[in-house]
């Protein structure tokens, strides 16, 4: 609790003062024309958890590093035992998959407790055991400016909230430094491994991805990572990695699937004060 708050005093120090941005309310995507342009976020189901991952090439999705290992043992989660649902929204996604690869950031530690170590490298690619094509899910790229203040936005799945995307349409960036983000946008268990989104130029671009948050009252801050040099690293680690083949393309379009009842998120790491 102390370690988060912190974080956040170090952040926005180095950011130079607290951004005045207010969050704007969650919309629910749970039409297909509202999913437009957003189906390349998904749900990432773990056996007994979720959590929320984006496509950054057709058989890529990055997501928090923390949601692939066991919270008990500390043991990574296996490749077979995760399925990525692109777009999905009351019991459709436009696109689904199994994993071939979990590759978690080599820095990262399971069992770290001091966040300023962990939120800088917690991040995992999933290579997926079959493409999805762009034009059923176009990939988003990562961001490469360099605000340290600014609105961005968030799409996220989380408790309570689990059956389609919640998307944040303008919430702030507080500060950056020492490889962490801080930001006042609403996110909550599952949304771990959620896309926080800033414009370059036209474009939504990946700016973090939530790992961590705390929630005082009506306030919610939560926290990532920079990830430009942390995606490079993870696609270095991936190609170190003996090849695998995929067992194919996934161009089904919507389709039904079903999906267990009762999951307990593995969701973000969050922390109520003096709870």
């Amino acid at each position: 609790m102390i370690g988060l708050r912190h974080i956040l005093a170090a952040a926005l120090i180095l950011a130079g003062g607290w951004a005045q941005a207010q969050s704007s309310g969650l919309d629910r995507l749970s039409r297909r024309g509202e999913l437009l342009g957003w189906e390349a976020v998904g749900r990432i189901d773990l056996g007994g958890g979720m959590c929320t991952g984006v496509l950054i090439a057709p058989d890529l999705v990055l997501t928090a590093a923390h949601c692939v290992f066991d919270r008990t043992t500390g043991r990574q989660i296996a490749p077979e035992d995760v399925t990525f649902r692109a777009g999905y929204r009351d019991g459709v996604s436009v696109a689904e998959s199994g994993v071939l690869r979990v590759v978690p950031h080599e820095r990262f530690d399971p069992r770290g407790a001091d966040k300023s170590r962990t939120i800088p490298y917690d991040a995992a690619l999933l290579q997926l055991s079959r493409t999805i094509p762009a034009m059923t899910a176009a990939p988003f790229a990562i961001y490469t400016g360099t605000a340290t203040t600014g609105a961005v936005s968030v799409v996220s799945y989380g408790r309570g909230r689990a059956d389609a995307p919640s998307w944040q349409r303008s919430c702030a960036l507080l500060g950056r430094g020492q490889g962490m983000m801080a930001f006042d946008c609403d996110v909550t268990f599952g949304s771990s491994g959620a896309p926080v989104f800033m414009k370059e130029g036209n474009r939504a671009r990946i700016l973090s991805l939530v790992s961590s948050g705390v929630v005082e009252g009506d306030a919610r801050r939560s926290f990532g990572m920079e990830l430009g040099p942390v995606v490079a690293d993870l696609k270095r680690q991936l190609r170190g990695l003996p090849s695998r083949s995929l067992s194919g393309t996934l161009n089904d379009g919507a389709r039904r699937i079903t999906v267990g009842g009762g999951r307990s998120g593995s969701g973000a790491k969050f922390i109520r004060p003096g709870g």
